[in-house]
C-alpha cells in the first residue's frame, strides 16, 4: 500500500507539473496579447507531453571539461528532492503524514541548494558557476527569514504537523491574523523557487541561462520538472498555512491553483530585481520584521498560558 501510494503521488505531481507548464505558457501568452500553444490537439492540451517526448528523446550533450558524474547526477537529485518533499502533505490515507513535517520541509529545501551549486560548478563554465553562486546566496538568505516565519506559526499552533494548521484555522484563516507575514511568505517563496522577479540563478539577459546553461535534453527537463514541482509544493504549503484549507475538499485545490497562477502572473508582470536590492530586502527588511513578529507571537503565547494558569 505504501509503495502504491508513493507511485500514485509521483504520477500525480508529474502530471500536475506538466499542466502547470501549459498553464504558464497560456497565461504568459494572454498577458503578452498573443495565443499560447494551440496547435497540438484540442486547444494545445497535449502540448506538455509532446515537449516531454521531444526533450527526453534528444541526444544528451556533455561538455568535455565537465565533472561528468556529478554533472549527470545533480538534476536527478534535484527532482528527487522536489518529489520527496511532498511526503509531508497530509494525505487521506494517513500513510505519510508525520508530526515533524515542517522540519522535513526545511531540511529538503536546504538540500536543494546543493543541487543547484553542484550543477553550476560541475559544468565548468563561468556562466553556470556564477549562476550557481547567485542561487546559493539567494536561497540561503531567504531560508533564514522563511524559517523564522514558519517558527511564528509553529509557536502559535504548537505543532510541526500540517493537519494542526487546518484545525486551528476552522474559525479564522491565518491570512487575516497576519497579512504582512503572508505577503512576506509569498515573496520568499518566489525567491526560494528562483522565480521572477528573483530569477538571478537563470539570469537570461546576463548569464545566458545561468546554472543550467550546459544542460540539454534530459538533464534540462529534469531541472525544469524539479522547479515546477517545487512551485506546486509552495502553492500547497501557502494554501495550508494561510488559507485555512481542508485538504480533502475541492476548494483547497482551487486555492492551490490560484496561488500557482499568482506565480505565473508575477512572472508576466514584474521585471527582474537588482541583485543588491534582493539581498537588502532579505537581510534588512524581512529578517528584522520576522524577528519582531516572532517576539510578538511568543508574547501572545506566554500571555495565554499565564491566563490559563490564573
Amino acid at each position: 500500500m505504501l509503495l502504491l501510494s508513493s507511485l500514485l503521488l509521483i504520477i500525480c505531481v508529474l502530471v500536475g507539473v506538466a499542466f502547470l507548464t501549459l498553464l504558464e505558457r497560456k497565461v504568459l501568452g494572454y498577458i503578452q496579447i498573443r495565443k499560447g500553444p494551440n496547435k497540438v490537439g484540442f486547444y494545445g492540451i497535449p502540448q506538455p507531453f509532446c515537449d516531454a517526448i521531444k526533450l527526453f528523446t534528444k541526444e544528451q550533450v556533455f561538455p568535455i571539461v565537465s565533472n561528468y558524474l556529478i554533472y549527470c547526477f545533480s538534476p536527478i537529485m534535484s527532482l528527487f528532492l522536489s518529489l520527496i518533499i511532498w511526503l509531508m502533505f497530509p494525505y487521506l490515507s494517513m500513510l505519510f503524514n508525520f508530526n515533524l513535517g515542517i522540519l522535513f520541509f526545511l531540511c529538503c529545501t536546504s538540500l536543494g541548494v546543493y543541487t543547484v551549486m553542484i550543477s553550476g560548478w560541475s559544468s565548468n563554465s563561468n556562466y553556470s558557476l556564477l549562476g550557481g553562486l547567485r542561487a546559493i546566496a539567494q536561497t540561503i538568505s531567504y531560508e533564514v527569514s522563511m524559517a523564522l516565519l514558519l517558527l511564528c506559526f509553529i509557536l502559535l499552533v504548537g505543532s510541526f504537523n500540517l493537519i494542526e494548521f487546518e484545525v486551528y484555522q476552522n474559525k479564522i484563516w491565518f491570512m487575516f491574523l497576519s497579512f504582512p507575514l503572508m505577503l512576506m511568505w509569498m515573496s520568499s517563496s518566489l525567491a526560494e523557487t528562483n522565480r521572477t522577479p528573483f530569477d538571478f540563478a537563470e539570469g537570461e539577459s546576463e548569464l545566458v541561462s545561468g546554472f543550467n546553461v550546459e544542460y540539454s535534453s534530459g538533464g534540462f527537463a529534469l531541472i525544469f520538472l524539479a522547479e515546477y514541482a517545487s512551485i506546486l509544493f509552495m502553492s500547497m504549503l501557502f494554501s495550508v498555512m494561510f488559507l485555512g484549507s481542508n485538504v480533502f475538499s475541492l476548494f483547497f485545490y482551487l486555492k492551490l491553483l490560484f496561488i500557482s497562477f499568482l506565480f505565473i502572473w508575477v512572472r508576466g508582470t514584474l521585471p527582474r530585481y537588482r541583485y543588491d536590492k534582493l539581498m537588502y530586502l532579505s537581510w534588512k527588511s524581512y529578517l528584522p520584521v520576522t524577528l519582531n513578529f516572532l517576539f510578538f507571537f511568543v508574547g501572545i503565547k506566554i500571555y495565554f498560558m499565564m491566563m490559563m494558569f490564573l
